[in-house]
């Protein structure tokens, strides 16, 4: 099993930026894209952005566009989320995935949550 480890979750203030990280054991993110998903209190897992695997093309829920931003450091087997200026509605656990590029996007693996927490 492979096993994906977050990073970086918080209290935050809205306004303020965050940066999450996802760390993934040998070459899994050369081999998968990478994606991230979070679920609100009370609420389903919610897609919020993706990064292929090659190139690098990114796609994001239209509800974070313009705010966060998707990056991976394949050298050290990294993606990461910048989150910035957060909204109280941007409260969840955030989860990272290996994914599988397809339409839509189809999880391999999962990692075990981070949580962000803004208040307004």
């Amino acid at each position: 099993q492979v096993q994906l480890v977050e990073s970086g979750g918080g209290l935050v203030q809205a306004g303020d930026s965050l940066r999450l990280s996802c760390a993934a054991p040998g070459r899994i993110f050369s081999t998968y894209a990478a994606g991230w998903f979070r679920q609100a209190p009370g609420k389903e897992r919610m897609f919020v952005g993706a990064i292929r695997r090659n190139g690098g093309g990114t796609d994001y829920a239209d509800s974070v566009k313009g705010r966060f931003t998707i990056s991976r450091d394949n050298a050290k087997n990294t993606v990461y989320l910048q989150m910035n200026d957060l909204k109280p509605e941007d409260t969840a656990v955030y989860y990272c995935a290996a994914l599988y590029d397809t339409d839509p996007w189809t999880v391999s693996y999962w990692g075990q949550g981070t949580r962000v927490t803004v208040s307004s």
